[in-house]
């Protein structure tokens, strides 16, 4: 039997040799008409080129003489010489360029008739002989001459146009011919050409054709697919081929399905044994499996859909670590509260992407887990009772001993003498202070809780910024600092309440004013963003080191080196929870020795 590589040589082989003999025939014609242009451009060409500049310099000749005789020839002028010059270039070139019978004669009689001809035209353009004999001399003799050469050299022209003719004539009956047998080998080519094509079907494409059934059959699952081989060439032996892949497939899958079911067994029995609630969800969002406690307490069965839970942020967590191939935590504080075994249990939500590979961050499931916060949820409930209860039970006594103070200091019991008064008035001071701590203890306890009241109504950033900075205006000029407001009008109105933001303003502008020295700046700024206005305050203090940045708003965090009267580190986190409360974001930015920025959003 014949092969697949011999049919193959046997079509391709008849048409690579007419391909062949196309392309001498091709070659051949294209020389011949290559030669044929060649004498029509190269030498025809020239002649006629020579002798159209003969008869322009002759014109122009003929016009010098004429202007002489009315008087307009400059002596001296070069026209004449110019034009002579060339008329003789061009006869040198036609001269030799003969290339028709006759041409040679009639171009050396214009050689002949123009050297007499040049002789008379310098005598006739001499001022020095009177003009009536010149003119009889150019009607007499140059004009004839003038007129001869000129006929002589239309003759040239003439020849060499109709040779031209001739041969592009000839070209194109070459052409003709050329595409006459052109097109004779194009249909024996195309004719060859059509019965390799159906010869082709026979031999390669059914037997492709049922390859590819056969392929698309295994792709669908079907392993025990019998497949024709149908002869002994190379399709042949490729359907052989196949048959010993698909009985490898075959024992491939039934390995890997043992395998699986191994993997999946001992998955879920290690999952059954872990108290953390636990859910895997495969990529369209169906639980795959899934520990007791995730089953008992959240309803995550295997096989349960996210979206069909009553969990509303249970999709979208899955969806966010899906595509961006990251752990992502429920945000915010909010935890998922449940009850179990009549205890209240507070759990919070972290999704983790399974990706494909490590290659890849497209992911392949998503890990749901449930974190016990039970403990801490408790141990901050409990730290809020304590502030809560100490700090109330601490502002009784406090307020009767502020007032003693202040008596005692008014001196309304008895007078004081200087060391008295000097102690009283430290001993103010330090319960003023211990009060304003009791203060932010009592308002973040507020706030974090839940408890405080907040009057939010639309303001105008403008009005809102004038109002909060108007208590500190005094105090900056004192200090000697320059307070600049940059609100431009026209920015959307914030939800807010204008107590809070005010306390907001309160902590950040004194800090400012604290760490600025005589004679700096304060600018604060309202500027529209995607997320809502952006309010920031700017000094020009000694700022603060990148490592302190971070845990600027954690609660009684200070920064070290800082005197005692700056307080406990209370204020900014106060001023986090405010414009959290709000639905805002704050931050900061800072360069050692040239200021800091802290900045906070409000929502439009």
């Amino acid at each position: 039997m014949i092969s697949l590589r011999h049919k193959l040589a046997l079509g391709f082989g008849g048409l690579l040799a007419i391909i062949a003999v196309i392309g001498m025939l091709t070659i051949t014609q294209i020389d011949q008409l290559g030669n044929a242009i060649d004498v029509i451009l190269k030498q025809n060409y020239r002649s006629v080129t020579a002798s159209q500049e003969m008869k322009e310099a002759l014109d122009r000749m003929d016009s010098d003489i004429l202007f002489s005789f009315a008087g307009r020839h400059e002596p001296g002028s070069g026209n004449m010489g110019n034009s002579e010059h060339k008329f003789r270039q061009a006869l040198k070139v036609e001269l030799g360029n003969i290339t028709l019978p006759g041409e040679k004669e009639k171009a050396d009689r214009i050689a002949l008739l123009f050297d007499d001809y040049a002789t008379s035209v310098h005598r006739v353009i001499d001022d020095s002989i009177p003009l009536p004999k010149r003119r009889t001399t150019y009607f007499t003799t140059i004009h004839p001459q003038l007129t001869e050469m000129k006929t002589l050299a239309q003759q040239i022209l003439d020849m060499n146009q109709a040779n031209m003719n001739e041969a592009n004539h000839a070209a194109r009956m070459m052409a003709e011919s050329a595409r006459n047998r052109m097109l004779v080998a194009i249909v024996a080519c195309a004719a060859i050409a059509l019965l390799f094509s159906f010869q082709l079907r026979r031999w390669i494409l059914r037997p492709i054709g049922r390859l590819i059934v056969s392929a698309n059959e295994i792709r669908n699952g079907n392993l025990d697919l019998a497949l024709e081989t149908g002869g002994n060439d190379e399709i042949g032996q490729l359907s052989a081929a196949f048959s010993e892949m698909t009985s490898t497939l075959r024992q491939v899958r039934k390995n890997e399905n043992d395998k699986l079911q191994r993997t999946r067994r001992a998955t879920q029995e290690v999952m059954n044994i872990l108290p953390t609630p636990i859910a895997i969800f495969d990529p369209d969002g169906r639980v795959d499996v899934a520990t007791q406690s995730a089953i008992r307490h959240f309803g995550l069965k295997p096989g349960t859909e996210a979206a069909s839970l009553d969990y509303p942020w249970l999709p979208e967590l899955l969806h966010r670590a899906a595509t961006e191939g990251r752990a992502i935590e429920n945000e915010g504080n909010g935890f998922i509260q449940k009850f179990i075994d009549n205890r209240e249990f507070f759990f919070k939500p972290a999704a983790i992407p399974i990706p494909h590979d490590q290659n890849t961050i497209r992911a392949n499931g998503t890990v749901l887990l449930l974190y016990d916060m039970t403990q801490v949820h408790e141990q901050k409930e409990l730290k809020r009772g304590v502030v809560s209860t100490v700090s109330h039970q601490l502002r009784t006594p406090l307020t009767s001993l502020r007032m003693a103070i202040h008596l005692l200091f008014e001196q309304r019991i008895g007078a004081l003498n200087g060391k008295q008064a000097e102690l009283l008035h430290t001993a103010c001071e330090d319960s003023d202070r211990l009060a304003e701590i009791l203060d932010d203890l009592l308002d973040l306890n507020r706030i974090e809780s839940g408890r405080a009241r907040l009057n939010m109504q639309p303001q105008h950033p403008e009005r809102l910024v004038s109002i909060c900075i108007e208590p500190f205006m005094n105090e900056a000029k004192e200090k000697e600092i320059h307070l600049i407001i940059d609100t431009p009008p026209g920015l959307p109105e914030v939800i807010a309440d204008t107590e809070s933001i005010k306390h907001v303003f309160a902590n950040l502008l004194s800090n400012a004013i604290r760490f600025s020295r005589r004679g700096g700046t304060i600018t604060v700024k309202a500027e529209a963003e995607l997320s809502g206005i952006r309010f920031s305050v700017e000094d020009t203090g000694e700022g603060i080191a990148p490592e302190h940045l971070k845990r600027l708003f954690d609660q009684f965090y200070r920064v070290p080196g800082q005197d005692e009267k700056s307080g406990i580190g209370l204020g900014l986190s106060i001023v986090k929870e405010i414009v959290s409360t709000h639905g805002g974001t704050v931050g900061v930015e800072s360069t050692r020795e040239k200021g800091s920025v802290f900045h906070f959003t409000l929502p439009v």
